[in-house]
């Protein structure tokens, strides 16, 4: 013992005996290190530039009480009225955002490495996403109102296209991340493409496909306020039009309705993912539990005890063979679901039906193209200057860079009190949930609205609007990604005596390290994009020149902004997939 201890020993106090080496950092890492610095540093310094202070936001408070006095009573449409503007608003969204999910299916899969035809089609499916979701939805609608005119049509269109992006590049990470067993398997024993992809790939990723369309849908129903300002039917115009009359009691009123609809959707969408996931990782939140209690445990103590004997779940009896499953029975949970699909499917033709759209239109719509799209092109910056167009992109990146950096530290907290594997104890995780679907309730115009009312015109309102509307998406997004982190390191961690504070900083983090840089950048993406709709409002940016080149029908100064917005989301994506590259 004492010939081999003492050479360690000199070996570590005498250089006898080198330590191990470190693991070297690529330089790759090291400039990816530096990049996310550097970000942060300029949303940091673009925070200060903008006179932000949440002090002068508490001390301008008083602006919103002289002025909700000034309001008086919030009043509303008739019953009837109010009911159909309702169910027109959300029949557009859901028709539009089923649209996105259908499209959105064959270019995932040219977009997804594992399944594209090759890397040509993968860089043209992926660039058909990332324009898709640079154009804001209310520069589609914009377009499809003068081919269509006012209705339900063009907002069905551009919440459908728009929605392309989101949804594709969500469908296409969710194949790239499938067990390629079943799939392989498929394609050695003579499988079709289409086989492999129905048989071997549409199993595992539907839960996620469900949770992407569902969560897209929510955001559509708080972006669908904008596109009442440019002449889609819903409560968006309703609202526009009490404000442009100055009834501020009207307007308000219509907002708290789309306030109080937004919750209920969320609601909704989460007993839609109990119902369809059943126990996936997707149903996890408090309304999930509330709604479903039997997602607390496993199904049945029967498949409790067969799971944790064999690892997977338990086959049901009626499953066995090929002749019980013809004859499966009519089970409570069967019955209950198949009426649940039968109401999905009454609830989508009367969102159809309810919209009344004009399906000769888009017959005739090929005629009317050439004509629409020749008053987009060639791009101009018209009577503005290049420098001042510029300028005010620039500003839009700054309030996008501010709103996130803003972000960051609420939603870490949040999300980390509202995963399952960090909060203390249920009651707080249920709290921190609930905040979460509060805030995410709010839409970012209404409460840019407000807070313009609040500090006046200017990048203030935006950041503010932009960084709480963000707290409650990106507080979810990390949730749910600290919910599925390995527990392995965890439990090693709590073993050996370490406290819950220990746990969270030396296992759950870094394993969620990844996954927070992939959703700050999709936060920055989409504050860029939302900074713009923003400015039509009073926000700041270059959503100014894009409401007044849209009002004034100088629509070559509306593709210049589009395609700089474009350029910008480009950089955005790029800087994403090297950061997630890197950090894997």
């Amino acid at each position: 013992m004492t010939s081999v201890a003492a050479p360690r020993r000199q070996g570590y106090t005498g250089g006898l005996l080198s330590r191990a080496p470190r693991p070297r950092v690529s330089p790759e890492r090291i400039a990816a290190s530096l990049t996310l610095i550097v970000l942060i540093g300029l949303g940091i310094a673009s925070l200060a530039q903008s006179g932000f202070s949440l002090g002068g936001v508490f001390q301008s408070w008083g602006n919103a009480q002289r002025f909700m006095t000034r309001v008086g009573a919030l009043t509303f449409p008739a019953p009837l009225d109010l009911l159909w503007l309702i169910a027109l608003t959300v029949g557009l969204v859901l028709v539009g955002t089923l649209v996105a999910a259908v499209l959105s299916v064959p270019i995932a899969y040219l977009a997804a490495a594992n399944t594209t035809p090759g890397p040509v089609w993968r860089g043209i499916a992926r660039f058909l996403g990332v324009l898709t979701r640079s154009i804001p939805d209310v520069v589609l609608a914009m377009a499809f109102v003068l081919i269509f005119s006012l209705g339900t049509l063009p907002g069905i269109l551009a919440i459908g296209i728009h929605s392309i992006g989101m949804i594709s590049k969500m469908f296409a990470d969710a194949i790239e991340q499938i067990d390629e067993g079943p799939r392989l398997a498929i394609r050695a024993a003579g499988g079709t493409k289409l086989q492999q992809f129905t048989a071997g790939v549409l199993p595992q990723v539907l839960p996620s496909w469900v949770a992407t369309v569902l969560h897209r849908n929510d955001i559509n129903l708080r972006g669908s306020v904008v596109l009442g300002y440019v002449g889609v039917a819903g409560l968006g115009l309703e609202m526009s039009y009490a404000f442009k009359a100055l009834n501020y009691g009207r307007g308000l009123g219509i907002a708290l309705v789309i306030f109080v609809l937004c919750v209920v959707m969320e609601i909704v969408s989460s007993a839609v993912r109990g119902a369809m996931l059943g126990e996936t990782a997707q149903t996890r939140s408090w309304i999930d539990r509330i709604l479903h209690p039997r997602l607390r445990g496993t199904a049945s103590a029967t498949g409790s005890t067969a799971a944790e004997t064999t690892g997977r779940p338990a086959v049901p009896t009626w499953a066995a063979s090929p002749e019980t499953a013809l004859r499966r029975p009519w089970t409570p949970e069967r019955r209950r679901n198949t009426i649940a699909g039968w109401v999905a499917a009454a609830i989508v033709v009367g969102s159809v039906l309810v919209c009344q759209i004009q399906w000769g239109d888009l017959l005739t719509v090929w005629a009317k193209i050439p004509e629409t799209a020749a008053k987009f092109w060639p791009p101009s910056f018209g009577a503005y200057d290049a420098t001042v167009m510029l300028g005010a992109m620039r500003d839009t990146v700054a309030i996008a860079l501010a709103a996130t950096v803003l972000t960051l530290l609420p939603s870490l907290l949040l999300g980390s009190f509202a995963a399952r594997n960090v909060a203390p104890n249920g009651t707080v995780r249920g709290i921190a949930r609930f905040l979460l679907v509060g805030i995410r309730g709010v839409p970012e115009l209404i409460l840019a609205i407000v807070l313009i009312v609040v500090t006046g015109l200017g990048p203030t309102a935006g950041i503010v609007a932009l960084a709480v509307g963000g707290v409650g998406l990106l507080g979810k997004l990390i949730a749910d990604s600290f919910e599925e982190v390995d527990r392995g390191p965890e439990r090693a961690l709590r073993a050996v005596g370490a406290t819950r504070l220990q746990t969270y900083a030396a296992a759950t983090v870094p394993q969620g390290t990844r996954a927070l840089i992939g959703h700050s950048f999709y936060m920055l993406d989409t504050n860029i994009r939302a900074a713009t709709i923003l400015g039509i409002v009073g926000g700041g940016g270059v959503g100014y020149y894009l409401l007044n080149a849209g009002q004034g029908s100088r629509y070559p100064v509306v593709t210049a902004i589009v395609l700089m917005i474009l350029a910008t989301v480009l950089v955005v994506e790029a800087l994403a997939m090297w950061m997630r590259r890197v950090f894997r």
